[in-house]
């Protein structure tokens, strides 16, 4: 073969090769290529046109299934099992605990402590973990962060169920504004360490959902979120709690912490 037809065939063939990485990259993919891109290109006269729109067309669909296999992958199915199991346990014990301690007559779908804002926030944490684990993959690769945010899940489900076992009767998921017999305040076991276990529990448990999805902006949401509706919950229920119990509670609040971060 004469050397000039040599170097026009491995020319041909460079200009092949760069076609195919633009076609496979994801900005051509995303991008309307036109059909007389197929009939105009240098690298591509004598090949038939139609032909090579269908092999753009199976790219493309090829890399877009790609995708989805990243998003399917084994990543976001751990992370999000993960998550659906935390949400099954939490409410699920919720409820469960609240039937056995009041009864299941006294116990209402309230319990479960599940409204429009708490799905409303669950709906925008997982919006925002599908679209950066398509625009941003890696970023849900660092499973430090994950498992941490898994053991965050953990050790705030344990202090949230230890309060309520603790308190029995006492532990309620609504604010008494009147005082009856079976309502004691309760000092002992996890209360010695701090007045409010089950908001500190429910504080790192929220937080610790986001950190294990890794999802940056929701883990600084929900912790802003969750400590101001706290901030204004506390001094409500003790404004009453120091009406129940007196110097009593007083003395008690005096010595220890609230359990919730910059909340005296």
């Amino acid at each position: 073969m004469p050397s000039s037809e040599l170097i026009k065939l491995l020319a041909r063939i460079l200009l092949l090769s760069r076609l195919l990485i633009s076609l496979i990259s994801f900005e051509a993919v995303h991008s309307r290529v036109p059909k007389k891109f197929f009939s105009t290109h240098p690298a591509l006269r004598g090949f038939d046109t139609p032909y090579l729109i269908s092999v753009h067309h199976r790219l493309t669909r090829s890399i877009c299934l790609t995708k989805m296999m990243e998003i399917l992958g084994y990543t976001s199915f751990r992370q999000l099992s993960q998550m659906l199991m935390t949400i099954l346990v939490f409410h699920g014990s919720e409820f469960i605990l609240a039937a056995s301690i009041h009864g299941k007559s006294n116990v209402t779908c309230r319990d479960l402590l599940i409204s429009k804002h708490y799905l409303l926030a669950l709906m925008c944490s997982l919006l925002e973990y599908f679209l950066e684990i398509f625009l941003f993959p890696g970023l849900k690769e660092f499973w430090w962060i994950s498992n941490l945010g898994f053991a965050m899940v953990v050790i705030g489900e344990i202090i949230r169920k230890l309060a309520i076992l603790t308190a029995s009767q006492a532990f309620t998921h609504t604010i008494r504004i009147h005082r009856d017999e079976q309502h004691k305040l309760v000092t002992c076991g996890i209360y010695r360490f701090v007045r409010h276990p089950g908001y500190s529990g429910f504080l790192i448990w929220s937080v610790g959902t986001q950190v294990m999805l890794c999802n940056p902006i929701s883990t600084i949401a929900f912790a802003v979120v969750v400590w101001k509706f706290f901030a204004d919950r506390i001094p409500y229920e003790e404004h009453f709690l120091r009406q129940f119990f007196g110097s009593q509670y007083v003395e008690y609040a005096r010595h220890v912490p609230s359990g919730v971060p910059f909340i005296r």
